[in-house]
């Protein structure tokens, strides 16, 4: 039915100061942010991504995510979820964002195929 991302980062305004700080000392990093946002804000080229794809991705900060997607979650972030007609399933971790090196291509690809493995189904248009 959608899609979740959970950023590892705080979406207040303390949050983001201190993970844009951290970032440019290399001692923060989101792969999730890496693949959806420029230095400032969220990158035109995933924003028509976004548009392109058969379900809404939506995206939260681990502080503002809902309490259902926190309890798949697990604590942990960066995680993109499935939601589907029978509930939730994560589709990739720290480590299978880590993997798409940046690139929007290859997280619509690791996407296709974690919901390949699972059985899963983009709805019908």
């Amino acid at each position: 039915m959608r899609l979740v991302g959970v950023y590892d980062a705080d979406g207040t305004m303390r949050g983001e100061v201190a993970y844009w700080v951290g970032a440019r000392l290399g001692r923060r990093h989101c792969s999730l942010c890496e693949i959806t946002h420029g230095s400032v804000r969220e990158r035109s080229d995933w924003q028509a991504c976004k548009e392109g794809l058969p379900v809404l991705f939506d995206t939260y900060h681990r502080n503002d995510q809902p309490d259902d997607i926190r309890s798949v979650a697990g604590g942990h972030a960066p995680v993109v979820i499935a939601e589907t007609d029978t509930g939730h399933e994560v589709l990739l971790t720290a480590a299978g964002l880590e993997a798409c090196e940046g690139s929007i291509d290859r997280l619509v690809e690791a996407i296709e195929q974690a919901a390949l493995d699972r059985g899963l189904t983009w709805p019908a248009p």
